[in-house]
C-alpha cells in the first residue's frame, strides 16, 4: 500500500469525505490503522518501552470526520495494547501539552488545519514536540509493509479525559500570574470587552472558559460552536474573510480586543479597539515586542517574507535581531531551537501566518498561548494609560503587499520550480535598476531600486504544493503591479507554469494606469 503521497511537510493529510465518491477518500480506517501503527512502533523504539507501556493521548478538531477516524486511531492504540487518552475535541497545542502534564509518552491530533472540510490529518507528538518531515517519512513506510493489527470489531479500550479544561485552567493561571491585578486577583480581566470569533472551529473555548471565567466581556463573540462544515467563513487568521469578520465583530461590540484563531487553534491573529488587524508583519512585530522585553538584544526568527519595515523594526526600535529564515513553521520553529542550542538566545520563532512560538512554551507554535500573551501585555498597558497600537507605533509598514500563486503544471515540479527560480535569478541579472538579494532564504528575492517600484518579491517553491508563491511588497503605490509586470515578461514563454495569476495582476496594473 503506497502512503507517502499522504505527507505534507510533518504531517499526515488527505480526503476524508466525498459524498458524492467514496472512492476517492484516501484516509479509510485501514490507512489510518497502518500509520498509528508504524506511530507506536516508532514511539516505542524512541522510548525503549514495550508497547505495552506506552501512553498515548487522542484528540480531534471539528471536521465531519473526526469521530469516524478517532475510532479507528482508537482501535488500533487498542489492539496494539496501548493505553490510550480519549481527550474528544481538543486544540492541536492541547494534545502536546499531554505529553508534558499528563506523562503521555506521545499525542496523535486528528485535524487538517484551515484546509476544506473534506480533508483531515494526522499530527503526531512526542515528548520533544512535532516529528520531523524524515521521521513521519519513516512511519508511513514501515506503515506501507505492516497491516493494521485492529479491525473494525476491535472493541475500544481507553479512557476519557477532558483534557481542553485542565488546559484552560493553564491558560487562565497564566493570565492571572501575568497581570497580578492587586484589586481582582481571580478575575483580572474584569471591565474589559474581548471577542472571539473562533470560525466554527475548536477555539470556541477560549472565549467560554478562559475568557469569561476571568471576568472579561465576551459578549458579540462569533462562531464558537465547532461545525466542520465552517459555514461562515475558513478558519484561517490569513485569509481576508476571516480577518474582515474579527475586525467586524470587534467594531460592532466596541471591544478593547478582538481574536482569531485557525481550526485547530495552532495559529492566533487580534484586532485591536480600533480596527487594526494584529496579522502577518504586525502580529510579528507585537509578539517580537512582548518577547524582547524580557530577552533584551535577543533574536527573533521569521520566515522570509517578512517586510523590510519589520526588520528596522526589530533590529533599530526593538534593539533585537531580526533572522529570516525559509518558510514552513517548524523550518522556524527548529532553527530558533538550533540557535539557542548553539548558545544564542532566540525566544521566538513566528510565521507571519500566525504560527508563534515562544521558547519558554516548548517552542510550541500555539495561537492561544500567542493571545494570551497579547491580552496579559494590554492589561499592563492600560494600567499605564496606553495600548496595544503604542508597542508598533514605529513599525514603517510597506505601500502595499501582495501575494501571487502559481500553479506548476510540469510533471516533476520541484525541478521545475527550481528552474523557474534559476530563470528569474538569470534575468534580473541583466536588468537595470534591479539586483538579486544576497539574503535570500528560499527560492530569490528580487529588489527593484528604482522610484516608481521601491521594492522586491521572493520567488520561492511551495514547501508542499506544485505553487509558486510570488510575494511583493513596494513602498509606493502601485509598484506591485509594475513589478508583475516585469516578471511576466521573464516567464512569457514557461509553458509549465499557469501565469493566469499575475497576468491578471499584471492587467489590473494596465487598467489603472
Amino acid at each position: 500500500m503506497q502512503l507517502q503521497h499522504l505527507k505534507s511537510g510533518t504531517d499526515v493529510r488527505g480526503t476524508a469525505l466525498n459524498p458524492e465518491n467514496p472512492a476517492q477518500i484516501d484516509l479509510t480506517d485501514e490507512v489510518i490503522a497502518r500509520i498509528v501503527g508504524g506511530f507506536v512502533r516508532f514511539l516505542a523504539a524512541k522510548t525503549k518501552k514495550p508497547q505495552s507501556e506506552l501512553k498515548i493521548s487522542v484528540g480531534h478538531d471539528s471536521r465531519l470526520s473526526a469521530d469516524r477516524i478517532q475510532a479507528a486511531v482508537l482501535r488500533e492504540l487498542t489492539a496494539n495494547s496501548i493505553c490510550a487518552l480519549d481527550c474528544a475535541l481538543c486544540s492541536t497545542p492541547a494534545m502536546f501539552m499531554t505529553t508534558q502534564t499528563e506523562n503521555c509518552d506521545g499525542a496523535v491530533q486528528i485535524t487538517a488545519s484551515h484546509h476544506p472540510w473534506d480533508r483531515n490529518g494526522l499530527k503526531f507528538f512526542t515528548r520533544r514536540g512535532g516529528l520531523s518531515g524524515g521521521e513521519l517519512q519513516a512511519i508511513l513506510a514501515d506503515a506501507e509493509n505492516t497491516a493494521p493489527k485492529s479491525t473494525a470489531d476491535t472493541k475500544i479500550s481507553a479512557v476519557s479525559l477532558d483534557y481542553l479544561s485542565i488546559y484552560c485552567e493553564q491558560l487562565k493561571t497564566m493570565i492571572r500570574d501575568g497581570v497580578k491585578d492587586a484589586n481582582n486577583f481571580e478575575k483580572p480581566l474584569t471591565g474589559l470587552k474581548i471577542v472571539v470569533d473562533a470560525g466554527n472551529g475548536v477555539g470556541g473555548f477560549y472565549a467560554e472558559k478562559v475568557l469569561a471565567p476571568l471576568g472579561a466581556d465576551t459578549a458579540g463573540s462569533r462562531y464558537l460552536d465547532p461545525d466542520g462544515r465552517f459555514p461562515n467563513h475558513v478558519p484561517n487568521p490569513e485569509n481576508a474573510a476571516a480577518m474582515e469578520s474579527a475586525r467586524e465583530a470587534t467594531l460592532e461590540s466596541g471591544a478593547d480586543l478582538g481574536v482569531i484563531f485557525d481550526t485547530d487553534v495552532d495559529r492566533g491573529g487580534a484586532v485591536t479597539a480600533d480596527g487594526e488587524e494584529l496579522n502577518r508583519n504586525r502580529l510579528v512585530a507585537v509578539a517580537a515586542a512582548i518577547a524582547l522585553e524580557e530577552n533584551a538584544g535577543a533574536s527573533v526568527v521569521t520566515d522570509s517574507v517578512t517586510s523590510a519595515g519589520l526588520t528596522k523594526f526589530i533590529n533599530n526600535t526593538l534593539g533585537g535581531k531580526h533572522i529570516r529564515f525559509k518558510r514552513g513553521y517548524k523550518n522556524v520553529i527548529d532553527e530558533a531551537a538550533r540557535r539557542c542550542a548553539d548558545g544564542e538566545n532566540a525566544p521566538l520563532a513566528i510565521e507571519t501566518s500566525g504560527h508563534a512560538a515562544f521558547r519558554e512554551n516548548y517552542f510550541l507554535d500555539d495561537g492561544a498561548y500567542l493571545v494570551t500573551r497579547i491580552i496579559i501585555k494590554l492589561c499592563l498597558l492600560k494600567r499605564a494609560g496606553g495600548g496595544l497600537g503604542d508597542l508598533i507605533a514605529d513599525l514603517e509598514e510597506p505601500a502595499e503587499e501582495k501575494e501571487v500563486r502559481l500553479g506548476i503544471t510540469a510533471p516533476d515540479f520541484k525541478a521545475y520550480g527550481e528552474e523557474m527560480i534559476a530563470r528569474v535569478e538569470s534575468q534580473a541579472a541583466v536588468c537595470a535598476d534591479v539586483k538579486i538579494a544576497d539574503d535570500s532564504r528560499e527560492g530569490t528575492k528580487i529588489i527593484f531600486q528604482s522610484p516608481d517600484t521601491d521594492g522586491f518579491f521572493i520567488f520561492r517553491l511551495s514547501v508542499h504544493d506544485p505553487i509558486i508563491p510570488v510575494n511583493f511588497e513596494s513602498a509606493v503605490s502601485g509598484g506591485n503591479r509594475k513589478m508583475a509586470k516585469t516578471l511576466l515578461g521573464w516567464l512569457s514563454d514557461a509553458d509549465g507554469l499557469n501565469l493566469l495569476p499575475l497576468q491578471q495582476f499584471s492587467e489590473d496594473f494596465e487598467k489603472s494606469y
